[in-house]
């Protein structure tokens, strides 16, 4: 079956291609944030603790579009001000860096109770056997805690980024051109909203697929070294 897409063929294309490249960046600024919160959630300092439960608690409880709305629109005066200091008139924030803040500042705050309590799931016996070896709190760190919270934490942080994918919908809102932004664009000059929203629902579809299958071969690859050892 032949679907007449009215030449919008290249555009959604371009827009799966938007999708994946927001979706990725976003992915890594979470990333670097849940290890962060988590690390500050589990410090013995109490300030660190108090931030990092302040800071997920304070983005899980705010809607992911609100995000994307206050960060864009809300940095328009401090972008303009620092703008007029540095001579550079009309500086702004772009729909793409600022969907990236908001969609990895989200994943960040789920992120940090998924690192959170992967690390609380590491024996203590383990930082122990590191402390007696002689190694460093760092080497203990990158050598002992990471490898393990990372297989622990792989399963929770591919869901969490199969959901971040289909989020990447929300900054058609403010504007960047993504699958759902080209869709809405095609579905006003066509005038078929079913054949180009069910386009985008299998376009998702599949990225979704393909998160699903790389998920499956980074979380055997994590896993077998552990697997070895329970044989």
């Amino acid at each position: 079956m032949n679907i007449d897409l009215y030449g919008f063929g290249p555009a959604l294309l371009a827009g799966t291609l938007m999708t994946v490249k927001l979706a990725l960046s976003a992915l890594l600024l979470g990333l670097v944030l849940g290890l962060l919160g988590a690390l500050a959630k589990t410090s013995p300092y109490k300030p660190l603790q108090w931030l990092g439960g302040f800071y997920s608690t304070i983005v899980r409880g705010v809607p992911e579009l609100l995000w994307v709305l206050l960060i864009y629109f809300g940095t328009v005066s401090l972008m303009n001000r620092l703008g007029e200091l540095l001579n550079m008139p009309g500086l702004e924030l772009n729909a793409f860096a600022a969907g990236v803040i908001a969609l990895g500042l989200c994943f960040g705050a789920y992120a940090t109770e998924v690192f959170r309590g992967a690390i609380l799931a590491i024996p203590k016996g383990h930082r122990e056997a590191g402390l007696a070896l002689g190694l460093s709190k760092g080497r203990i760190f990158s050598k002992l805690v990471l490898p393990q919270m990372w297989r622990i934490a792989l399963p929770g942080l591919g869901n969490l980024f199969m959901i971040l994918m289909k989020d990447t919908a929300l900054v058609s809102v403010i504007g960047l051109e993504e699958i759902m932004r080209h869709s809405q664009i095609a579905v006003t000059v066509s005038k078929q909203p079913f054949t180009f929203y069910m386009v985008a629902a299998v376009i998702y579809l599949g990225l979704t697929v393909l998160a699903m299958i790389g998920m499956h071969f980074m979380e055997k690859r994590a896993g077998r070294g552990f697997a070895r050892a329970n044989q």
